[in-house]
């Protein structure tokens, strides 16, 4: 996922996690923003399996940005970001789960050949800043995001919300053994800094792992 801040002058389930049937071969998706699926039906039948669909790897890069106009830059008044993602419907049923453009779609599943108790933990690599063109920085600090999806309440989320800790490895969820699950994120821009006018650009880059 790339972030972009712009300074001018100055009836699912609750919580979408379900769980699935083991198969083989142990497999492993993790979806933020677009993605794909190959080989089948992109939904979870009713014995917990795909009709050989698996997850495939997508390559886009989707951004979330804001323009913050001249006025406000700076004032403290947090700024909505939004998404260049496509991706709104759940691939395990279909559901209209995200609501586009304010909300980015994080989920996948790790399904294993049987069953057990392991976890894959899901990592966001944050850069220390966004940077313009000029050298100039804002933290990334300055972003964090809030977590929901249509149909789950209050329920906790699977990927909850937070804020991004600008030069580390930083955890910001997990998958259990032989299940799916699925979050949208709303970004949202802290604006508590008056940083040079310009476009600032970084890249965060999710990594899931097995145990």
């Amino acid at each position: 996922m790339a972030a972009a801040a712009y300074a001018a002058a100055a009836p699912h389930a609750a919580a979408y996690t379900a769980t699935l049937q083991p198969a083989s071969p142990n497999t492993l998706y993790l979806q933020v923003g677009n993605g794909a699926f190959s080989g089948g039906s992109t939904y979870l039948t009713n014995n917990g399996r795909w009709s050989g669909a698996t997850g495939a790897h997508d390559g886009t890069v989707n951004t979330v940005s804001v323009t913050v106009p001249a006025a406000v830059v700076g004032n403290g008044t947090p700024q909505t970001m939004t998404t260049d993602s496509s991706a709104a419907n759940s691939y395990l049923d279909g559901y209209l789960f995200c609501n586009l453009p304010n909300q980015l779609y994080i989920g996948g599943y790790y399904r294993r050949t049987s069953q057990s108790n392991g976890v894959a933990p899901v990592v966001a690599s944050v850069p220390a800043n966004l940077v313009n063109a000029s050298g100039h920085t804002i933290p990334f600090s300055q972003i964090s995001w809030t977590s929901s999806g249509n149909g789950d309440g209050n329920a906790a989320q699977p990927f909850p919300a937070g804020s991004f800790v600008g030069g580390t490895q930083q955890s910001i969820g997990s998958f259990a053994s032989n299940q799916w699950a699925e979050s949208c994120w709303t970004f949202s821009y802290r604006n508590t800094v008056v940083p040079a006018g310009g476009v600032y650009t970084g890249t965060v880059t999710f990594t899931v792992t097995t145990p």
